[in-house]
């Protein structure tokens, strides 16, 4: 499940969201990869918190409440990381009810996008699973469509027919997802930095005013060592980060068998290297 290239790991998904492990599953395979600290940041969801923490024991890897709020204004989309929140907390419970409220209706708008444009319909009982799951995104319904023979690949389906969907204007904002998790006890982390929609790349001027505005709704923190970076990528999210003083987290987006990326693979180097703001946040886990 991975050599664990890194011994910090913030950026996971479980069954809860779109990833193939369940938490248990995911807890054993964080062990094995050597990995000392880890958070599960499923999409609009904190329900494996709790499995996961009646599971650790003495010696076991060290755990961070996490969750990924998929977010969405009128300069584009965002993925809103949150980590150490008191998972019980009616802020945190109600950002995720209203994210997972509108990626059900989402899914159900999905589904009947591909069967008036295309003609893609699935039997009831199959919609009725996909409906019962956490929180269905667009991996299921891609691996849905690969099941009945209408795309080759999961990332076939996506590309070429699911992402041709458009929604209304009812998304989670940043600066709800933001406020949720810092009324949780929470720090407020942009997943990503750098990544828009689709293949669109945020640089420069550009990426430093839509941090610069995130930070004004409460952001405390980016995602800079993030297995989809490059060097030049993860510098200039670097550069920002200690330009404005920002804690520095690093995250695979391992997804299990949804995504070609191992646990631990985060572009994090050897300790001595890691940034200030990095140490900053280990600190706050006594690491």
């Amino acid at each position: 499940m991975g050599d664990g290239t890194g011994r910090i790991d913030l950026h996971m998904h479980t069954t809860v969201s779109d990833g193939t492990d369940t938490p248990e599953e995911l807890l054993e395979y964080v062990k094995a990869a050597g990995i000392a600290l880890f958070s599960v940041t499923d999409h609009d969801a904190v329900k494996a918190g709790p499995i996961l923490r009646r599971r650790l024991g003495a010696g076991d890897p060290r755990f961070v409440p996490g969750v990924e709020f998929s977010c969405r204004d009128e300069e584009g989309k965002y993925h809103i990381l949150g980590y150490g929140f008191d998972p019980d907390a009616a802020p945190i419970l109600d950002t995720v009810r209203r994210g997972h409220e509108l990626r059900m209706t989402k899914t159900r708008a999905r589904l009947d996008f591909l069967r008036s444009e295309f003609g893609f319909s699935f039997p009831e009982e199959e919609i009725a699973r996909l409906l019962s799951q956490d929180n269905p995104g667009k991996p299921h319904i891609g691996n849905l469509m690969v099941k009945y023979g209408y795309a080759q690949t999961k990332e076939e389906a996506i590309g070429r027919y699911i992402d041709r969907a458009r929604f209304g204007d009812e998304y989670l904002r940043p600066e709800e997802a933001i406020a949720g998790i810092l009324a949780g006890g929470g720090i407020p982390v942009l997943a990503h930095p750098l990544y828009g929609s689709g293949g669109e790349l945020i640089l420069g001027g550009e990426m430093e005013r839509r941090l610069v505005r995130l930070m004004g709704y409460g952001l405390r923190g980016v995602e800079a060592y993030y297995s989809g970076f490059s060097d030049k990528l993860r510098g200039e999210a670097l550069r920002l980060a200690e330009k404005y003083g920002l804690f520095v987290t690093a995250g695979s987006d391992y997804h299990g068998a949804n995504k070609l990326v191992r646990i631990g693979d985060t572009g994090l180097g050897e300790a001595s290297e890691y940034p200030e703001g990095l140490r900053r946040f280990l600190a706050l886990w006594g690491l």
